[in-house]
């Protein structure tokens, strides 16, 4: 065999023994068979060793054939046993399935009782866990029906926090959760209604806290508020005092039932338990926020005052009380629930608060004209501000209507003393004061401080030289200083600052209303000339009295005198220029009383020849003057003097519009000569000096336009006239051609009414004459023109 022949049958080999070695994949050794040439061989070997394992099987059956017999010979036998064993085992299954079956049942029997008695176990632990949610629900029932709220709340927060969470997998839960939602809101509406009894009641018992508080202020301060209230009436004399009925408060009215605090008054239990509930909740914000506006409300309630505030004090009171309880009420709950009512919320309030006071306080007491009341407004004011600003309120508005309200009692006290002065100025005869008793004089000096060494020394009965005019005026003006000072006392002043305004004051009672009744007074046209005079007189010794008044204002203050010097009192000047209006009035009035004894001349002015007498009117004119001149000798000396110089100049005008008085048509020279004779004892008069103290000729002069036009008349020196007409030098210098045409062209009708007057050749020629001047002084006037 060659080499190839056995390298081929050893790869056959190799290959059988991959067949045999493989159960199931022979692809890729079939595959290498395929792909060589050997299929056919390779066939054969296969063949070949296919016969050699079926020699080996058949040896080996062989070889086992006795033993297999045998062991189909045991299985028979052993197939018997297994019949008998499978019959046995039939019965016996059979007896298992039988008792099988009643086990089940008892199984299942027991099976359902213990599910029962686990079910019930699981309903009892159910329903144990359920008692206490049933239990907390009947007692929130009960609570509710019963109205406690405040427990009702903390029934139903553990409700839903701490028992509701533990059923929360049960059906009923929702639907109680439900009813609690209800049950929220029934409490919070409640709550809401114990509120509003609660704001019902403080709105009635805020009055009263606030007197409680007010009154607790004055005891801390020491302040006595009816100190003042009666202070007016001993400033006004009993004489002018009928208006001024003051009476002091009683204790009772400033008094309480009780002596109790706000939270003593008020129960603020429903404010704090409706802000509790509201908190619990989720709705404080809303609950403060209704808190806040019904407040506000019932602080615009507060902040109304009554109608009828302005007549009494009571009406200022409850006003008073009303709004200090407000505050003190909201003051207690920041303290208390800081959350519901802050500082801030409080002075928002307040800011409005004190504007609408000034307002409402400063009209009502607009309408006051009892000093009396002002000071009970104003003790009222400093009390309810000292209130207020002890619970931390600024009260500068309260002080600046302090101010305000001080003025205006100024003017009601300016408006009272009108009448205090009107009243002494009627009760007053304008006659010096006499006393005749040393009690009477001590009197006089006492109520005015008027001083003289002569007066002292003269014996009784004693004359001032003033009427009771002076020292009452005087002492009412005191009086009114005091009154003034009440009120400005107890603002917290400087002494300084007290002093300006009381002079301040003064110089407007002095200015205006002194002034004002003095200047009405000396108009009145029933006074006579002596009254006007004695007036007169009594302004010398007022402006006297305002050295004292100062020094009177200083001592009350105790303010520095060399510090006054800011606000002098202008008492001199009020009273000097009264006293010139009541000279221009002494004037006037005897000018008056002149006219009507002028109006009593009775010329005849085509009287032919004089009575040879002055007038008798003239006379009684004479002698009035000289009587008049004498009561004026406690006058000052220059008015004397310029009321004789007035009454001079006024007899001279009355005389020269007698002669050129376009009602008069006609002057003949007889009536012309008895008002030559007029003339000459008015110049006799005037000569005299009824008043001392003028220059030579000074009173004369009154009469040299009369004189120089009578004696131009008279003498019929028209020559003279006028050659030095328009010189310095001149004779007739205030006769003026006009004045001289008028009374010649009188002359001249009077003449004509003479029937037989042209047959004379004289009067012929001084008619000639006549006409000759008048041409004369027609071209004067018109060159002159």
């Amino acid at each position: 065999m060659d080499e190839s022949s056995k390298e081929g049958k050893g790869r056959h080999d190799l290959l059988l023994q991959e067949i045999e070695a493989i159960d199931d994949y022979w692809g890729p050794t079939f595959r290498a068979i395929f792909d060589t040439d050997e299929c056919d061989a390779f066939a054969d070997k296969l063949d070949s060793r296919i016969r050699s394992h079926d020699k080996d099987i058949e040896k080996l059956c062989s070889a086992h054939h006795q033993g297999f017999i045998e062991s189909i010979r045991d299985l028979l036998e052993l197939k018997g046993l297994a019949n008998r064993i499978h019959g046995e085992v039939q019965a016996i299954d059979s007896d298992i399935c039988h008792s099988v079956t009643q086990l089940k049942l008892k199984g299942q029997e027991l099976a359902d009782a213990r599910r029962i008695e686990r079910n019930m176990k699981t309903t009892i632990e159910m329903l144990q866990s359920c008692l206490p949610v049933l239990r907390a629900y009947i007692k929130l029932q009960q609570q509710m029906k019963e109205k406690r709220y405040y427990p009702a709340l903390k029934t139903l927060e553990q409700l839903e926090h701490i028992h509701l969470p533990n059923i929360s997998h049960y059906r009923f839960s929702e639907h109680m959760k439900k009813s609690l939602a209800k049950v929220r809101e029934s409490i919070k509406e409640a709550s809401m209604v114990d509120l509003k009894d609660f704001l019902e009641s403080i709105r009635k018992y805020s009055p009263k806290i606030g007197e409680v508080a007010m009154r607790h202020t004055a005891e801390q301060l020491n302040i006595d508020i009816s100190a003042n209230s009666s202070a007016i009436k001993r400033l006004i004399s009993p004489t002018v005092s009928g208006e001024f009925d003051y009476e002091a408060p009683s204790e009772s009215e400033y008094s309480v039932e009780e002596d109790l605090s706000a939270q003593d008054l008020v129960d603020f239990s429903p404010v704090y338990r409706c802000l509790h509930i509201h908190t619990v909740l989720d709705a404080k914000e809303t609950y403060e926020n209704y808190y806040r506006k019904q407040r506000k409300k019932q602080a615009r309630l507060a902040l109304q005052p009554p109608t009828n505030m302005h007549e009494t004090i009571e009406g200022y009171r409850q006003y008073f009380h009303g709004i200090v309880g407000f505050f003190v009420v909201e003051d207690h709950v920041m303290n208390t629930a800081s959350t519901l009512v802050n500082r801030s919320y409080l002075d928002d309030v307040w800011n409005i608060a004190v504007s609408k006071i000034a307002s409402s306080v400063r009209t009502h007491s607009s309408y006051c004209t009892d000093p009396a009341l002002m000071l009970k407004i104003k003790n009222l004011v400093m009390l309810f501000s000292s209130t207020l600003k002890t619970y931390g309120y600024s009260v500068s508005q309260l002080v600046e209507l302090l101010q305000e309200i001080r003025d205006h009692y100024n003017e009601v006290l300016m408006q009272r003393w009108v009448h205090v002065f009107r009243d002494i100025f009627d009760e007053d005869n304008y006659h010096p004061i006499q006393v005749t008793t040393p009690a009477e004089y001590q009197r006089v000096i006492e109520s005015f401080p008027y001083r003289d060494s002569n007066l002292e020394a003269a014996p009784f009965p004693k004359r001032f030289p003033f009427s009771s005019l002076v020292p009452k005026v005087y002492r009412q003006i005191r009086n009114y200083i005091q009154a003034c000072l009440q009120f400005s006392q107890d603002l917290n002043l400087a002494d300084q600052e007290i002093d300006d305004t009381l002079r301040r004051y003064t110089n407007l009672l002095l200015t205006r209303t002194l002034s004002g009744c003095l200047s009405t007074l000396i108009r009145k046209p029933s006074l006579s000339l002596l009254q006007l005079i004695q007036i007169s007189i009594n302004t010398n010794y007022l402006e006297e009295s305002n050295a004292w008044l100062e020094e009177f204002i200083a001592q009350l203050t105790g303010a520095s005198r060399e510090l006054s010097h800011i606000a002098r009192l202008q008492g001199r000047a009020v009273f000097r220029d009264v006293r010139d209006d009541a000279e221009q009035q002494i004037y006037e009035a005897l000018k008056r009383k002149m006219d009507e004894f002028m109006e009593l001349a009775n010329y005849d002015w085509q009287l032919n020849e004089p009575s040879g007498q002055a007038s008798s009117f003239l006379m009684d004119l004479i002698a009035f003057l000289q009587s008049t001149f004498q009561a004026f000798t406690n006058l000052k000396e220059h008015v004397a003097q310029n009321a004789c110089l007035t009454a001079c100049r006024h007899i001279a005008e009355i005389l020269m519009d007698l002669l050129l008085s376009d009602d008069v048509k006609s002057i003949s020279m007889g009536a012309l000569q008895q008002v030559n004779l007029d003339v000459i004892q008015c110049e006799q008069f005037a000569a005299s000096e009824p008043v001392p103290g003028f220059e030579d000729g000074t009173l004369l002069s009154s009469f040299l336009d009369l004189r120089q036009l009578l004696d131009l008349l008279l003498s019929w020196d028209w020559s003279a006239y006028f050659h030095d007409y328009g010189q310095d030098t001149s004779k007739y210098l205030r006769v003026s051609p006009q004045r001289a045409i008028t009374v010649l062209e009188k002359l001249r009708e009077a003449d004509k009414r003479t029937v037989f007057s042209v047959l004379k050749k004289s009067e012929r020629d001084k008619k000639k004459l006549m006409e000759t001047v008048l041409r004369q002084l027609r071209q004067l006037l018109q060159s002159s023109a």
